[in-house]
């Protein structure tokens, strides 16, 4: 999950407020699916997961981040197979958004509205796993 510090908050540590006051979390719109989420998305042959998930964000996003603790695997059903999702808490460290054809917005967002916009319930979850992997919780 990419989130960063925000411009006026204390972001994590000392003096940062309980409940994610000072991050922002950066959700992307699917056009093909109409929906909101993390960034994700797949392995390409003999890439192990962290990597994956690095260039997956620094893709869909256009953000360098740098990754932190692991957060939860989501499973889910599409096609009739179950997907496999693994996350790391992942500040962002430089970049700028480009919109496409697989994500055409990113939108940063504190945590409580993120929790509200994004589409599927699993992903809601992962937000209290980041706020208690930042000792925001």
């Amino acid at each position: 999950m990419l989130w960063r510090r925000t411009r006026s908050g204390a972001g994590t540590g000392e003096g940062a407020c309980a409940g994610g006051a000072g991050i922002e979390i950066a959700l992307v719109h699917r056009p093909k699916w109409d929906d909101w989420s993390h960034p994700k998305g797949k392995l390409k042959p003999g890439e192990a997961a962290l990597p994956a998930a690095v260039r997956e964000v620094r893709e869909e996003t256009g953000m360098s981040c740098t990754p932190g603790a692991v957060l939860p695997t989501t499973h889910y059903e599409t096609g009739g197979r179950t997907k496999e999702v693994r996350y790391w808490a992942a500040e962002a460290t430089g970049g700028a958004f480009t919109p496409g054809d697989e994500v055409d917005r990113l939108l940063w967002l504190p945590p409580e509205e993120a929790r509200r916009q994004l589409t599927q319930e699993q992903d809601r979850l992962l937000v209290d796993a980041l706020l208690a992997a930042l000792h925001l919780d």
